[in-house]
């Protein structure tokens, strides 16, 4: 990864796909690699069946590059790398750790989860008071 690299958290929420768009096009601009990234963790649970981890990260894998081809496009921009990032653990504790070599993190206003009235996700906010570079928050369609 290089400090370079604008990082979008993707969780296939119509927020989400907004940021993509906005950072695809700040990737331009900066003649930045974009890093669409999406991570999973094992809810604590019970009675959900039995998964193996892979089956967890197989199903982000297909969301995150789901939600990159609708946001983006079906035929890969060819003036931005693109390098989709699937990774174990919390959402925002994920976003932060890349955080620390990019040159932006941007997330969306709220994500899958969480109450409709709110104006910040819990991801979002973790992410605008931790992370390690300039975050830009995607509020609204993009």
């Amino acid at each position: 990864m290089a400090d370079t690299d604008v990082v979008v958290g993707v969780d296939g929420s119509p927020s989400s796909k907004a940021a993509l768009r906005w950072a695809l096009d700040q990737a331009r601009l900066t003649k930045a690699r974009l890093r669409p990234v999406i991570a999973w963790e094992v809810t604590p649970y019970t009675g959900w069946g039995v998964l193996a981890h892979e089956d967890f990260g197989d199903a982000a894998g297909k969301l995150l590059g789901e939600s990159v081809r609708e946001a983006l496009g079906y035929d890969p921009p060819l003036d931005v790398e693109v390098v989709e990032t699937v990774l174990p653990g919390h959402p925002a504790q994920m976003l932060i750790d890349q955080s620390a070599h990019a040159a932006l993190l941007v997330v969306g206003s709220r994500g899958r989860g969480g109450f409709a009235g709110t104006l910040l996700g819990s991801v979002s906010q973790l992410c605008v008071q931790h992370a390690h570079c300039p975050v830009l928050v995607v509020r609204g369609k993009y």
